[in-house]
């Protein structure tokens, strides 16, 4: 195996563990670290490699995917004592993989940059079995010169990798207007399918039409079916799409951009949060609308 074919991956939850999961099968050697001892030993049976600290994975590979919740945590897994910055070395490369505001990826890209390190700004959409596939997406923004260098890990961990731009930052900004966009078809689809039920009609039925007529989307159809079976059971929780809406309506803001609609879909997922139905997946903004009187 050659040794380019080595890749540490902190925090393999639904998304890190897609993405460990897609390259063990491809025969590459991965080394992964994550808070929830649980999830690393479910991928030491698979032949992952398990570290007990980011400084000590990143010790151990050349390249690392950071595929953590939000920019506390990012920072915590970089700079914290036992963070990626005791052990980095000149040359090796960061994955960013969190959906944080751009200013936060173009930050933490400037002092990875400082130690010699390139970054890679590389947030992700399709979901956990998607990300077992290698069929998520895969938004990145990197100079040239590195994302051609890293090409073949891009390549093995998903088939539709986007290079949106050279400048670090431009992939979240790229993940944030499409979460918007999702957040949106989101709403508005349980907000819809929620009414029709109230006029008698069936829901399934009426799912069965929009999915094959112009108020089609990947996201409502998705969740909607699990709603309808009363599954609620967290693939993604309402608690990523309210960070990702909010951080989305703040980049529109931050330029003089005003997005009702974003804004609206922002307000629903933290009316699902303040309903209790922060730790359900983002299919019960559904349930939201069922429970209205």
């Amino acid at each position: 195996m050659s040794v380019r074919q080595t890749v540490g991956i902190v925090g393999v939850g639904n998304m890190g563990g897609g993405m460990a999961r897609r390259l063990l099968g491809l025969g590459w050697r991965v080394h992964v670290c994550d808070i929830d001892e649980s999830k690393t030993t479910a991928l030491q049976a698979l032949g992952a490699i398990v570290q007990d600290s980011p400084a000590a994975l990143m010790a151990a590979v050349d390249r690392l995917i950071v595929c953590v919740i939000d920019t506390p945590q990012v920072e915590l897994v970089l700079w914290g004592p036992q963070g990626v910055s005791q052990s980095l070395r000149p040359g090796q490369t960061v994955m960013l993989c969190p959906t944080l505001s751009p200013e936060d990826v173009e930050s933490q890209g400037q002092r990875l940059a400082a130690l010699g390190a390139h970054a890679i700004d590389a947030p992700m959409s399709g979901g956990p079995q998607r990300a077992a596939e290698g069929t998520m997406s895969l938004m990145v923004a990197a100079p040239a010169a590195v994302f051609q260098a890293n090409q073949d890990w891009l390549d093995a961990l998903s088939g539709l990798v986007f290079h949106v731009s050279e400048r670090v930052g431009d992939g979240a900004r790229t993940k944030l207007a499409n979460n918007m966009l999702a957040g949106i078809n989101l709403v508005g689809a349980a907000q819809v399918l929620a009414m029709a039920q109230r006029m008698g009609l069936d829901g399934s039925k009426t799912l069965d039409v929009m999915e094959r007529s112009s108020g089609q989307s990947w996201i409502g159809s998705d969740r909607l079916r699990r709603a309808l079976v009363n599954d609620y059971a967290p693939r993604a929780h309402v608690t990523l799409l309210e960070k990702d809406t909010r951080l989305a309506v703040q980049a529109g803001d931050s330029v003089g951009f005003t997005p009702e609609l974003g804004r609206l879909a922002a307000d629903v997922f933290a009316q699902a949060h303040a309903a209790g139905l922060a730790n359900e997946d983002d299919a019960s903004v559904f349930k939201l609308y069922t429970l209205q009187p």
